[in-house]
């Protein structure tokens, strides 16, 4: 983290390190609010100001994905590794979706001649059934 900072010009706070912590420690994909609410815990005197520039300075540093859902809050995904989203419209919970890389070359070869995406963005939207145990009685 320090380094992707130094790299983009900026400095290594202990307020950016909480709120990266946070990310990093439970990975449900929370707002700002979420994520100020957890930090308070930490930071008290943080305000709500410091906690959405520190998220966008980790997402301008790539070391968070901001990921928008139509109308909602942006939501903060430590994850950086290729993989689409599952966000469930009925409990709100957002979840991480890995993807084979022959499906992400797939994607990436419909694209027109003289398109180059640098990066895909997938989004499942539905319910999650909870899972079934086929041994259970």
């Amino acid at each position: 983290m320090a380094q992707r900072l130094a790299n983009s010009g900026l400095r290594f706070t202990p307020q950016r390190e909480v709120i990266y912590d946070v990310l990093l420690s439970k990975r449900d994909h929370p707002t700002a609010d979420e994520v100020y609410a957890r930090v308070r815990t930490d930071m008290p005197n943080i305000s709500l100001a410091t906690v959405y520039n520190c998220l966008e300075t980790l997402v301008q540093c790539n070391l968070v994905r901001a990921v928008n859902f139509e109308r909602g809050p942006t939501r903060y995904c430590p994850n950086l590794h290729p993989h689409a989203h599952f966000h469930d419209e009925q409990s709100g919970s957002t979840h991480d979706i890995d993807l084979p890389a022959e499906l992400l070359e797939k994607v990436s070869a419909v694209l027109p001649p003289g398109y180059d995406a640098k990066s895909v963005e997938i989004i499942f939207r539905g319910k999650a059934q909870p899972r079934v145990d086929p041994a259970a009685p």
